[in-house]
């Protein structure tokens, strides 16, 4: 980069809660701050070896948390996501942005396109878009019936480029790449699977970020509002998961690899699959009604089905409990082990025992509150 410091612009570190699973209350509204990936992205900037040479500003919703991250020497600007303008602004004076907000926002991700644009054409330098993307756009329509054969590879550019631009994420992902490819930027795409863990750092302690994902957190929520473990179908689909801080690695890893080697892949060849074991859904729906029932929710240790009306309710329409928590979201993270040197460790089992904590985080909280 020309400048003498990185100028670094991060979305979703904290901010508005997404349309995931938000609807869903024991009560009361038990998550906090959203930014759980964002969030830990942040947390490893700050602790990154190069982090005297980083400029790193945030977007937040208010000038409270602006205050208290700007304890952490950064900058901290106050605005929404739905402040186009703002966005635009904020990306034209950044050489690396990290998207990590909504995904599906089409409007933000072309406002960042533009300022990026800006950037490249004031400075001559290409700026470097990591943004956030997730593994559920390879999904299929089993509805939690059946699995799937087919599997995504991240190193097949073709193969991805068959899937539909009505695949959830796909809009964005593709006016990503395209800006790209009209020599804007350089993008990167990472697709987070299931992440689990609760996340943990200054953050967190600040109450800043939101220390859960949405998957397996969203069905303990919807056990806890109807009184019963869920499935959705049989939970015969698949999903490939990651926890927390080994997803952290890939993002750290391919930011420095992108800084360092422009030849890295990227456009349409950068995309990063977060995805680190695999597992059948229905391991999670028998542990999370397990766990619920061992601590006194439900009339059973088994999940029930989760009806349509159940499903509109909990998920605000029945296409994401059938289509993304019910469908087959298969990939392997060929890019990342092979041309990074990711080397996640830890996987489906872990992931499985680490259900019993999150229920238990969970229900103290509620307790707490009520």
């Amino acid at each position: 980069m020309a400048a003498t410091h990185t100028q670094i612009f991060l979305t979703g570190a904290t901010g508005k809660l997404l349309p995931y699973f938000h609807y869903i209350h024991y009560n009361v509204d038990f998550i906090l701050i959203p930014g759980y990936i964002g969030g830990t992205i942040l947390t490893r900037l700050l602790s990154h070896p190069k982090f005297n040479t980083f400029k790193i500003t945030v977007l937040v919703r208010d000038q409270a948390k602006a205050k208290r991250l700007e304890t952490l020497n950064i900058t901290a600007e106050v605005g929404s996501h739905s402040d186009l303008a703002r966005l635009e602004e904020l990306a034209s004076n950044a050489d690396v942005v990290f998207a990590a907000a909504n995904c599906d926002d089409l409007e933000a991700a072309q406002a960042i396109n533009k300022g990026l644009k800006k950037r490249k054409e004031a400075t001559g330098n290409l700026p470097i878009l990591i943004h956030t993307s997730g593994t559920a756009v390879v999904c299929d329509d089993a509805a939690g019936m059946t699995g799937s054969e087919i599997i995504y590879s991240d190193a097949n550019p073709i193969q991805i480029e068959s899937l539909a631009s009505t695949q959830p994420h796909r809009e964005v992902d593709l006016s990503i790449v395209d800006a790209g490819i009209k020599g804007y930027l350089r993008s990167y795409i990472v697709l987070p699977s299931t992440v689990w863990g609760l996340a943990s750092g200054p953050l967190v302690d600040m109450k800043l970020q939101n220390p859960h994902s949405q998957q397996i957190p969203g069905m303990i929520k919807i056990g806890l509002a109807r009184g019963q473990g869920a499935t959705i179908g049989q939970g015969r689909n698949l999903w490939p998961n990651v926890e927390i801080n080994e997803l952290g690695d890939l993002y750290m890893l391919l930011f420095d690899a992108a800084l360092s080697n422009p030849s890295v892949p990227h456009g349409r060849e950068g995309y990063y699959f977060g995805a680190a074991d695999e597992h059948v859904l229905s391991d999670i729906y028998e542990t999370v009604s397990k766990e619920l029932y061992g601590n006194g929710v439900g009339k059973g240790v088994e999940p029930t089905l989760l009806t349509r009306d159940e499903a509109i309710k909990f998920f605000g329409n029945e296409w994401l409990a059938t289509k993304v928590m019910g469908g087959n979201s298969r990939c392997r993270a060929d890019q990342p082990r092979q041309l990074l040197g990711w080397k996640p460790e830890k996987g489906t089992s872990d992931m499985v025992d680490s259900i019993k904590a999150e229920v238990e985080v969970i229900l103290a909280r509620v307790h707490e509150t009520t």
